[in-house]
């Protein structure tokens, strides 16, 4: 909701030809306790102090010589920076209610006034405009901070990438298919898949002497979306000599937590040789 002491500090903008129409809404306003109220009677002059000052609200009558509050709605509607035409019409013409509202007014009021329903319909439409204008800031400050926030995680990514490519044999990327989107390292003969895009796959990869139950205990920790550090790798060479590696790895999530693929490293830790 919003404060009551908001709503009688609103910007109001009174815009009629008739100086008495205008005297007994300020007088109106005055003692419901608006204290931030001016007048016109030149329409011309309308879309001047609106792009000015932005008033909260403008109470326009529809008939006036020269400009009409049509021709005026009209001309607002090209420099009202947040999109939002804060008007009420003055009509004493039952068929234009309709066609105010369709021009862009937000309400109408009939003439001759009744002084009930001025300050009930001046009240709720400077409510609605006051959490309008609310919901836009709080919409502004929220894009901010999100662009913000995506531009650290970019620069985090990007620190994380070449930290890892640095501290680590090899370093590798997946998407949500388990396609490899960024390979560096042996990778790809360890997991045992053949990626032509990347890199060719390995002669007699099926024969590499990999360590079949461990290799296989990784793939379904990765089918599974699970996060694994330190996961002992190990393969046997034709002479005989055993290399064993450390893999780590994640699944990486959206802002939406949708998944959206897998990175790991891995280092060798001990060869043996024979």
């Amino acid at each position: 909701m919003v404060d009551a002491a908001e709503i009688l500090n609103a910007s109001i903008l009174i815009v009629d030809d008739q100086a008495s129409n205008v005297g007994m809404l300020e007088q109106l306003l005055a003692a419901a306790g608006y204290g931030n109220v001016t007048s016109t009677m030149d329409p011309t002059a309308v879309c001047a102090l609106h792009r000015k000052h932005g008033y909260d609200l403008i109470l326009l009558d529809l008939q006036m010589p020269g400009m009409d509050g049509f021709q005026v709605m009209e001309a607002l509607k090209t420099n009202d920076a947040d999109g939002y035409l804060p008007v009420i019409v003055l009509t004493a013409q039952p068929g234009h209610k309709l066609q105010a509202l369709q021009a862009g007014a937000k309400d109408f009021i009939s003439k001759p006034l009744d002084l009930t329903e001025v300050r009930t319909r001046i009240r709720n439409m400077l409510e609605v405009r006051l959490l309008y204008r609310e919901l836009a800031l709080h919409a502004s400050q929220l894009e901010a901070t999100v662009l913000e926030r995506t531009q650290e995680l970019r620069e985090s990514e990007a620190r994380f990438r070449s930290l890892t490519e640095l501290a680590s044999d090899w370093y590798w990327e997946q998407d949500e298919t388990g396609a490899f989107t960024k390979v560096s390292g042996p990778v790809l003969e360890m997991l045992g898949i053949q990626v032509d895009a990347l890199t060719p796959a390995p002669e007699n990869a099926n024969q590499a002497g990999w360590n079949e139950t461990e290799r296989e205990a990784l793939r379904i920790r990765i089918a599974a979306r699970e996060p694994f550090l330190d996961f002992p790798f190990s393969r046997q060479h034709a002479d005989g000599a055993r290399q064993k590696f450390r893999v780590s790895g994640q699944p990486m999530f959206d802002r939406t937590c949708r998944f959206i693929g897998y990175r790991g490293v891995g280092v060798e830790v001990l060869t043996d040789g024979h």
